[in-house]
């Protein structure tokens, strides 16, 4: 985004992360460290980027975490916890943020092709359940948005190289059957996925609202 010409709003609850970034794309974007689960706290930073920008045109809802643990064995915590970051989380995000988008502006949400598959890669039931509500609202708020022209959309990705990805495969040889399980037998990158939600937030994808776009190598048509 920053790449696009846009000022970029960046909200994470890792501050050494936040830093990282800015360090990255440039001092003049802004970073709040925010738990995305904390109404109160969200509500404040995006009125602070309001304050700072007058207008949002663009949102990308990426916080997420997975989870594995079996799912006779998940505890209610932690399954209110996934479903608070993962559900909850994209929620506060896209209300706040559409309250002062004007027509043409773009959301893009992030799902994975657990949601669309109901798991069978590393995340269990919280995880899927999650992301299949990501998707649900994407879908609805499209719905909802869309008399006011803005667009929605989600992608799906799976086998992207990333932390979560490394911290998920957590026995030998699990990130080799990840990528046997893609058309193209390969992981994707952090910067493949990013290209998709860069579309989505663009001009180009203005008649396009309510899909979800699998970012996966193929692996859900395997």
């Amino acid at each position: 985004m920053d790449r696009q010409g846009y000022d970029v709003a960046c909200i994470d609850r890792d501050r050494a992360a936040l830093d990282d970034l800015l360090g990255d794309i440039g001092g003049h974007h802004r970073s709040f460290c925010v738990d995305v689960c904390d109404e109160s706290a969200i509500v404040d930073a995006f009125a602070q980027i309001m304050r700072w920008r007058g207008r949002i045109d663009a949102l990308a809802t990426c916080a997420g975490v997975v989870d594995t643990t079996e799912w006779s064995k998940l505890s209610t915590e932690r399954f209110v916890t996934v479903m608070n970051v993962n559900v909850l989380g994209t929620f506060l995000a896209i209300r706040e943020a559409a309250a002062s988008m004007q027509a043409g502006s773009r959301i893009c949400t992030v799902s994975s092709v657990a949601g669309i598959r109901g798991g069978g890669l590393a995340g269990t039931v919280a995880y899927a359940a999650s992301k299949g509500g990501v998707i649900s609202m994407t879908k609805t708020l499209a719905r909802e948005l869309g008399p006011l022209g803005i667009t929605v959309n989600c992608i799906a990705p799976a086998v992207i190289r990333t932390p979560m990805l490394d911290r998920a495969a957590k026995t030998a040889g699990q990130i080799e059957r990840f990528r046997g399980m893609t058309a193209l037998h390969r992981e994707g990158s952090a910067s493949e996925a990013a290209e998709a939600v860069t579309w989505f937030l663009s001009k180009h994808s203005s008649f396009v609202t309510g899909t979800t776009l699998p970012v996966d190598g193929g692996l859900t048509m395997l």
